[in-house]
């Protein structure tokens, strides 16, 4: 049971060539605009074709391209929410959640919309359009229309992207709980990184059209294994570097020596490391400390990030800012020690690639 995607398709000036493979009833795609994930979805649901490949959903096949099986769209059972929410704009709520129930009894149909009404919220609404309904509204009726069918599998695409933050909220909240009773598999995509760690424990990096980094979500963000994973994951922090010996690295964009917990294996050409594992020293000499001063600060309502310039290096080489993500009352207490401070990066979250 799960579902299993290797497939290849080439556009002009793109290329398709994706694979993974979950029995988890959820998987994140993170990625880029423009990375292929869409693409990905489409060619699941059957409105893509693969040039070549395989598509197997709970050991059924959908598409072969050696066996020359191609399942059609509506015998997928595929439940599609789109980044648009594409309803049907001449078509009553009622009418677009009954939209793809064909080959059943008035009375099913009456009933199986009830239910979905009931389950997103939207009495009331049952005869308005869609140019009559919110965002939040059109986005729970696109839902009900895709949960209606009872699919195998449900595909959706950056489904907060078009809602403010606060129903962006709600609406995530409300995903998570239709999710944790729904039996089949589904796939989740966007290029928030925030949206597909609290909705997904697996995750797939989508990076120019094919899985860079696939698995446990903690552990992709912990261990990101090369510089497009990190990226997509919010590292901050990443300098090219020369390896000095087996725990030791130069980090040349930083203009610092660090140590590593964990012996350097093979040749990685990066360091990393997240803002919010940077911390303040006590003693200069300390493994891994050295002085900055402020840069610049950067405030958001609940955080500060502070960068910093290296200046304990007497380098002609112009170095890069860390970034320093920490709270604002922990920016209260820092802010006027007398600079340069000693900023410690912690070897053991340091990670190479």
């Amino acid at each position: 049971m799960g579902l299993y995607v290797d497939i290849k398709k080439s556009l002009p000036g793109f290329s398709l060539n994706i694979q993974f493979d979950t029995e988890d009833n959820i998987i994140g795609l993170l990625g880029a605009s423009g990375s292929g994930k869409s693409m990905t979805l489409k060619c699941i649901a059957g409105l893509e074709t693969p040039q070549s490949g395989k598509i197997i959903l709970n050991e059924k096949i959908l598409y072969d391209s050696e066996k020359k099986i191609n399942i059609p769209v509506r015998k997928r059972r595929v439940g599609f929410l789109f980044q648009n929410y594409a309803l049907f704009p001449n078509m009553t709520v009622s009418q677009n959640i009954s939209f793809a129930l064909d080959d059943m009894s008035r009375d099913k149909k009456n009933e199986i919309v009830c239910e979905k009404i009931n389950m997103m919220h939207l009495h009331g609404l049952e005869n308005r359009f869609p140019s009559q309904l919110s965002g939040g509204q059109q986005q729970r009726v696109a839902i009900a229309r895709a949960l209606a069918i009872e699919p195998e599998i449900l595909l959706l695409d950056e489904p907060f992207s078009a809602l403010d933050s606060h129903l962006r909220s709600k609406m995530e909240e409300k995903l998570v709980h239709i999710l944790s009773d729904y039996n089949g598999s589904a796939v989740f995509v966007s290029h928030n990184r925030d949206e597909v760690y609290r909705i997904c424990r697996n995750i797939a990096i989508i990076n120019k059209g094919m899985v860079e980094n696939y698995g446990n979500r903690d552990y992709i963000f912990e261990n990101p294994a090369t510089l497009a994973t990190a990226q997509l994951t919010g590292c901050k922090n990443i300098s090219k570097i020369k390896i000095l010996d087996e725990n030791t690295i130069e980090a040349l964009d930083w203009g610092c020596i660090l140590k590593s917990s964990k012996k350097i294996k093979s040749s990685p050409s990066y360091v990393g490391i997240r803002s919010h594992y940077i911390t303040m020293g006590n003693n200069y000499h300390e493994e891994n400390t050295f002085k900055c001063r402020v840069s610049y600060v950067n405030e958001s309502p609940f955080t500060v990030a502070v960068y910093l310039d290296n200046v304990g290096k007497k380098t002609c080489v112009k170095t890069k800012a860390l970034r320093w993500e920490i709270t604002k009352e922990m920016w209260e207490k820092v802010k006027n020690i007398e600079q340069p401070w000693n900023i410690c990066i912690s070897s053991e979250k340091l990670f190479l690639i």
